[in-house]
């Protein structure tokens, strides 16, 4: 097995054989000629296969470590992989989840999946005890965001997964945050590991994706049909825009992490900033999970100015290269306030994130501007 830099460039990337592509070519194409009715090379229509996602879903399970036995099934969007995992559970059936976590997951199975008679839980997941309250004999699915979205809580995966599997559930790891590069769920004993790729795998805000890996042969398969059935199936430019973002992740990731460093440690110095929620503090309360469970701490912080709710929206305001704005983990910097953008459907719910909450997605810009315009921006705020 390859080093993980080395799969990012690599694994399901052979040369093409008839012109010797050092690229994977987008395949733009629906279908797919047989030499006798029901015999091919292995595509017949490309919502079934296609070969630039074929390459696509190879290497993401090679990044996570899905084995021989496990695979990929790369989707339209982070909440399409969503819903296909949504699809394993019947009515009846009973799913626990994170008391923080991304807003769109959280609406899925609360306002989707909760009128087709699946219930939910949500338990605070860096306790075990608190899991351990939340399990029923139903509980088909726990789903495990690390670092959470957005106030960044890590749970300790080597503590959870086997008190979430114990009773027979299913655990699914939202791995968007942390990237298969800091953290690899599958060796913790996840049964499945979740992506939006828009995120740091694309790396360029250019893209909308995501995955589900696996090392489970069966999960694989039956996964496989339900996306063949419904047909949430990412284009062949979009598997070709991810496929050619993560060959840099790595390196991406190492500047993502290094800036973030820096820019917690500046906030947390700063009296204009009331609390900085980032695991790479040692005050930060799961710290010493994060420095066992990740290579390093991630691109992401929140943080809440002293001056409340109208300091948190003029400081966002005022940014120049911060751009306000959803989503992250592309190369520009990027600030929002959740509650009023990316977590708005969690608002009256036990989810409900602090109104004066900032998040950054923090990007590979040169730290000194990225600080100095922070810096301008808090004063703005005050």
């Amino acid at each position: 097995m390859a080093h993980f830099e080395t799969d990012a460039i690599h694994a399901g990337q052979e040369p093409e054989p008839t012109t010797g592509s050092a690229v994977v070519p987008i395949y733009a194409t629906s279908t797919y000629v047989q030499s006798a009715p029901g015999e091919h090379t292995g595509y017949e229509y490309s919502r079934t296969d296609n070969p630039t996602r074929t390459a696509l879903q190879t290497m993401l399970a090679a990044l996570e470590g899905a084995g021989d036995d496990g695979g990929c099934v790369a989707t339209a969007s982070g909440m399409a992989a969503t819903a296909l995992i949504g699809y394993l559970l019947q009515p009846g059936d009973h799913v626990v989840l994170p008391n923080d976590a991304y807003g769109g997951t959280h609406r899925f199975f609360a306002r989707v999946l909760g009128e087709q008679g699946i219930e939910h839980t949500v338990a605070d997941l860096t306790d075990v005890a608190a899991l351990e309250e939340a399990l029923r004999p139903e509980t088909k699915l726990v789903w495990i965001e690390t670092p959470t979205n957005p106030l960044l809580r890590v749970v300790d995966l080597a503590a959870v997964i086997p008190v979430a599997r114990s009773g027979g559930a299913l655990v699914c790891v939202d791995n968007t945050f942390a990237t298969p590069y800091l953290t690899r769920p599958l060796e913790f004993g996840a049964d499945m590991v979740l992506h939006s790729t828009t995120k740091y795998l694309g790396g360029h805000s250019d893209v909308i994706g995501g995955a589900i890996v696996t090392g489970d042969a069966e999960l694989l398969e039956r996964l496989r049909f339900l996306q063949n059935a419904v047909g949430s199936v990412p284009g062949p430019f979009d598997a070709y825009l991810v496929l050619r973002g993560a060959k840099t992740l790595s390196v991406r990731m190492d500047r993502h992490c290094h800036n973030a460093r820096e820019v917690a440690a500046f906030l947390a110095g700063d009296d204009r900033v009331a609390e900085v929620f980032y695991p790479g503090l040692p005050s930060h309360p799961q710290h010493d999970v994060a420095a066992r469970q990740m290579r390093d701490y991630g691109g992401m912080i929140s943080f809440r100015p002293t001056g409340g709710v109208e300091s948190a929206r003029k400081t966002s305001s005022a940014t120049e290269y911060w751009f306000l704005a959803e989503s992250l983990g592309g190369v520009e910097s990027l600030i929002e306030v959740p509650s009023l953008m990316t977590h708005m459907s969690v608002v009256g719910t036990s989810l409900e994130v602090p109104a004066d909450l900032i998040r950054l997605s923090v990007g590979i810009e040169h730290i000194d501007d990225l600080i100095a315009d922070l810096d301008q921006a808090l004063g703005s705020g005050v």
